[in-house]
């Protein structure tokens, strides 16, 4: 690789890390092609890019952005897993895949800037996704008003009892 292409690599992986919410580093070491494509399918279809990359060339590339932080760990063979949408879908594919394969692992990841550990991206993938996460603040939100609502109803309904009970006992008073 010349100067020229490592530069083109080193902008590429500069601009994917300073969008990216969360970036993964995993070892892929001993896996072939074949038992990796079905994990690049998966990560493309969520939006993650992940790239098997030289450590020196990461290292240029994360200097700068919030993933810096994972400067000093890159060792040995190693690929990036760059997510700008939910970090929680990327972190729930890598640590599934990490599963079902014995040559593969998670090593540490940076989210938003936080160096994040082997377990902490366990943990993060236990988590429910961000639609599930909005979904339960949005129902959350909206049970307040409605019971707000629902309150108020019994209460004018009690009252409106109250005065239906009142206007029966007189009507039976003026009866007799």
């Amino acid at each position: 690789m010349n100067r020229t292409q490592k530069g083109e690599v080193i902008e590429k992986l500069r601009g994917k890390a300073s969008t990216a919410s969360i970036a993964i580093v995993t070892d892929f070491k001993g896996l072939k092609v074949e038992e990796v494509t079905p994990l690049r399918v998966k990560l493309r279809e969520s939006g993650v890019d992940y790239h098997v990359v030289k450590n020196t060339l990461a290292r240029i590339a994360l200097d700068g952005t919030p993933h810096a932080v994972l400067n000093d760990s890159l060792k040995d063979c190693c690929a990036i897993a760059f997510s700008a949408g939910d970090p929680v879908a990327a972190a729930k594919i890598l640590v599934e895949f990490e599963k079902g394969s014995k040559n593969f692992s998670t090593r540490f990841a940076s989210l938003e800037g936080k160096f994040l550990s082997t377990a902490q991206i366990d943990e993060l993938a236990k988590l429910p996704g961000r639609e599930v996460l909005l979904a339960r603040a949005l129902g959350t939100m909206n049970a307040v008003p409605t019971n707000f609502v629902g309150l108020f109803a019994n209460i004018l309904r009690n009252f409106l009892y109250a005065l239906n009970a009142i206007k029966d006992q007189k009507e039976q008073t003026q009866s007799v």
